[in-house]
């Protein structure tokens, strides 16, 4: 089984909470982490690449003598990658060409202001009454885009009830101002008179500290999912030489092994981990700074992408093909990407890649309507949207099955689900009634309802009856709304041929 090498770095890593960073002009919300590798056997090869590379562009080193991402300026991205000019293009190109199919790339995008209305609004979960995620990402997507600060500073100060009654305030005003434009912002109207109907039963605000482990938690789904167990992480060095850092930490405390911290200096793993780090981040908070609110006035207006976004020469939209395949298509995995439940940057930043890919060429982008694009890249995008909370929308949990040669895996509850659903014994239900420990319900991959027993301790899954499929679809149903039964005593009656299921 192969090792790998991975190489982690951060962007936008300011990540002292307080009303001075978030309120700064150049502040972005977005806290964006990076992690590159590949095979052990494959280190020499990408170091000897991405060494020439640095070697090509000596003169960009800065005073350490380390080519970092610093070296691309937020300005020169300001309509992403048509304002390049040629010298940059050709830089980032280079930097991409590193990459190849067999590389291994793993990125977060964390909000920081979802973070504080987590800790803001701890006390609610999801049940079948209250969407508490769905509350959560309003909230957070209101303060985001339209950033109040009389909101924003209300959270720092000591007086918890002055916070409800400013995001009241704020969230009326916002509902008063979008009736100009109802055709527009009937949906957040909407969701904004939902969430003051739950803001009289708010926490006393906690202390608040950034949470380290979130990016970590994601590397290590996507370490399972790719069934990845020999590997080898490598942190940039922060804080003092003989302590662990607060990142160190937390990589450990959400279980991952083999992990030390070098000096950026040392390490071109790291240094490639911080140049797309950079490339990331610069490009989601360009089209952060395009699409978002910047007055009271533009609040009940539609954004787009202005035409300056799509008046791209062919290297620059070759840029764009190049990231996609890294990104999107080479190594795909579903924990590839990972964000909060506030995820609207990175689904705009992945649309962006996705739509300027389809285009053949520049010279096809121009000609279809070059003025359109910006409305016409708003439509994929809200439907690129729209699909991801439709994913979202399901709280099921998902079961990673590692590859093996046997006939079967286990569940959750660690009763045997065979590959061939046929295989699965049927629950026999005899005439009468009888009480069964049922410890959860689910769906195999064609919609075959499982049901896993308890039985003199040992779990055992069944394929239940059909008569019984719309029992086990209202169970499943509940538990995607975050009202889990089980585990719970079920009696299943069996009536002249009819089949019935009762939660004691």
């Amino acid at each position: 089984m192969d090792t790998y090498k991975f190489y982690y770095d951060e962007s936008e890593h300011s990540r002292k909470i307080n009303y001075n960073t978030v309120t700064a002009p150049n502040y972005y919300d977005n806290f964006v982490t990076v992690i590159v590798g590949w095979s052990k056997e494959k280190e020499k090869e990408v170091f000897k690449k991405y060494e020439d590379f640095e070697n090509k562009y000596a003169d960009r080193k800065d005073r350490n003598g380390e080519l970092k991402s610093t070296t691309l300026k937020q300005k020169k991205l300001e309509c992403g990658f048509a304002s390049l000019d040629k010298a940059n293009t050709q830089f980032i190109m280079d930097f991409l060409s590193i990459f190849d199919e067999s590389t291994k790339l793993y990125f977060s995008v964390a909000s920081k202001i979802e973070y504080l209305v987590f800790q803001l609004f701890i006390g609610y979960q999801n049940n079948f009454i209250i969407d508490a995620d769905a509350v959560k990402y309003s909230i957070t997507k209101a303060l985001v885009v339209y950033r109040p600060q009389n909101v924003i500073q209300s959270i720092y100060d000591d007086n918890s009830k002055e916070f409800v009654e400013e995001l009241k305030r704020f969230f009326r005003e916002r509902i008063e101002c979008n009736r100009s434009n109802m055709s527009l912002k009937e949906q957040e109207n909407e969701a904004f008179e939902n969430i003051l109907y739950i803001l009289d039963d708010i926490s006393a605000i906690p202390e608040l500290q950034w949470d380290y482990r979130m990016p970590f938690s994601g590397f290590t789904k996507y370490l399972q999912e790719e069934q990845i167990k020999n590997y080898a992480l490598v942190l940039d060095k922060e804080g003092k030489q003989n302590e662990a850092s607060r990142t160190m930490q937390a990589a450990c405390e959400v279980g991952l092994s083999n992990v030390t911290e070098e000096n950026s200096k040392d390490s071109c793993g790291l240094r490639m981990a911080d140049m797309m780090a950079g490339i990331i981040s610069k490009l989601l908070k360009a089209l952060c700074d395009e699409l978002h609110y910047h007055s009271i006035a533009e609040g009940t207006e539609k954004k787009l992408l202005s035409t300056k976004w799509f008046q791209l020469n062919e290297a620059q939209l070759n840029l764009y093909k190049k990231l996609y395949k890294i990104i999107c298509k080479w190594d795909n995995a579903w924990y590839k990407s990972y964000a909060g439940i506030y995820s609207d940057d990175l689904v705009c930043f992945i649309g962006l890649l996705g739509y300027m890919a389809h285009f053949e060429n520049a010279e096809q982008l121009v000609n279809e309507e070059l003025e359109m694009q910006g409305e016409y890249f708003n439509g994929y995008v809200c439907q690129q949207l729209s699909d991801y909370f439709n994913r979202r929308r399901s709280r099921l949990p998902i079961d990673l099955i590692d590859k093996n040669d046997e006939e079967y895996f286990l569940n959750r509850r660690g009763a045997k689900v065979y590959f061939d659903i046929t295989k699965q014994p049927i629950l026999q239900i005899a005439e009468g009634s009888q009480t069964e420990m049922v410890l959860s319900v689910g769906m195999d991959k064609s919609g075959v309802p499982l049901i896993t027993i308890s039985n003199e301790g040992e779990p055992i899954c069944y394929r239940l009856l059909g008569e019984l499929s719309d029992w086990a679809l209202m169970a499943v149903g509940m538990a995607s709304m975050g009202e889990n039964l089980f585990p719970s005593q079920v009696v299943f009656t069996k009536e002249k041929d009819r089949y019935f299921a009762d939660i004691l």
